[in-house]
Order: structure tokens, then C-alpha cells, then sequence
């Protein structure tokens, strides 16, 4: 009987070792870390290495710590708590250089809902060369050449990175929101389409008259 308690406290004393390892090797990755590469690591089960990342989770939110370990981007990550972003955004707005610009963040979707696409669709459906943003973007990491086309010229296609996963928080590029959520009705077109119609204004205060006025 006493074995079988050694036993046990061994065991999790080992498991509160592994846990441990995950947590420094989430701590001082940039990216997020593969469930896979850290069974690697740890020479552990995937399976295992996935449940101890659970109870981490299930650990700090009962703890209401101010981060969280979760899963993105097809690995986990220590990220700041939901209910603490209005703190971390004002935080974040003393950096100003690490914000996108509109042009960027207008082609950035352009990518993420059309991928794969070329240079020459992005200019047709922003009505200007997309050239300079694109090369930020991909400098950034945010997206890069994943396939050419098949037709004549053999255009290069480009996608978003697991980074553009890593930054908005999603799993899969299947998790971005329906774009029809952002698309505004048809009664609200028409109204805008009114309000940017503009009427030639008429001048009535003019002396002349109509010559069909001057028998009357």
C-alpha cells in the first residue's frame, strides 16, 4: 500500500514537472507552440501533452488570473484575458507605429476573404497598385506567396500565415466572421445612395423670363 502512494506522488510530482515545461516553453515562444512539438520535447504522449495544457487553462481561469493559456493558429499561447481589454488597449496605444494603416488593413481582408489571389485582383477590386502594402504585410509576416496561378504569366497567389491566425486569435482561417455581416442592407445602400446624390441647383432669381412666358 505505501509503494503505490510513492507511486502516485511521483507521478505527479513528474506531471507537475511537464507542466512546468509547457508553461516556459509558451512563455518564451513567439509563436504558438504545436501540441505536437512539445510531445516532442517533453517525449510524452500528445494526448497527455494536450490534457496537462486543459488542466493549465482550467487552472488559471478559476484562478481569474489576468492571462490564459489557449489554443490558436494549431497550438497554444499565453494571451491576456477578454475582460482586461479595454487596460491592454490603452496600453497598446502608446505604440502607434505598430498599427496598420487603412489601406493595409482594407487589403489585408481583401487577402484573408479571397486567398488565394493575385497583385492584379487586389488592384482591381481596390482601384489602386497594391504593390507597396503588400510588401509590408508580407514583412510583417502577415501574408505570404502560397501557390502561382495556372494561368498565362503564372501569377504569384498570396494567402494570409499562421501569424495573421495568431494576431486576430483564430484557429483556422475558417473562423473569420460571414463577410454578409459587415455588407449593409439594401434599404441602407439606398438611403446612402440618396443622401450622395447631388441635385443641380436652379437659379430663380434670374430677370429673363422663358421666351414661352413672354405671350402670356
Amino acid at each position: 500500500m505505501g509503494y503505490e502512494t510513492i507511486d502516485e506522488v511521483e507521478r505527479a510530482e513528474r506531471v507537475a514537472e511537464y507542466q512546468r515545461a509547457i508553461e516556459a516553453i509558451a512563455l518564451v515562444s513567439h509563436d504558438p507552440v504545436p501540441h505536437e512539438l512539445l510531445a516532442q520535447l517533453l517525449e510524452q504522449p500528445t494526448a497527455l501533452i494536450e490534457q496537462w495544457c486543459d488542466e493549465l487553462s482550467e487552472r488559471y481561469r478559476l484562478a481569474r488570473h489576468g492571462f490564459e493559456l489557449v489554443r490558436v493558429a494549431g497550438g497554444i499561447r499565453y494571451q491576456t484575458t477578454a475582460d482586461l481589454t479595454p487596460y491592454v488597449e490603452r496600453f497598446l496605444l502608446h505604440d502607434q507605429r505598430a498599427r496598420l494603416s487603412g489601406a493595409a488593413l482594407e487589403t489585408l481582408a481583401i487577402v484573408a476573404y479571397k486567398q488565394p489571389i493575385s497583385r492584379a485582383q487586389v488592384a482591381a477590386i481596390r482601384g489602386v497598385d497594391p504593390d507597396g502594402v503588400l510588401r509590408t504585410l508580407q514583412a510583417r509576416g502577415y501574408i505570404n506567396e502560397v501557390a502561382r496561378d495556372d494561368g498565362p504569366g503564372q501569377a504569384i497567389l498570396f494567402g494570409t500565415t499562421s501569424t495573421f491566425l495568431e494576431k486576430l486569435g483564430l484557429e483556422s482561417i475558417d473562423d473569420l466572421p460571414v463577410i454578409a455581416e459587415f455588407i449593409p442592407g439594401p434599404d441602407v445602400v439606398e438611403v446612402l445612395e440618396h443622401g450622395l446624390r447631388i441635385t443641380p441647383e436652379i437659379d430663380v432669381t434670374t430677370s429673363g423670363t422663358p421666351d414661352s412666358d413672354r405671350g402670356a
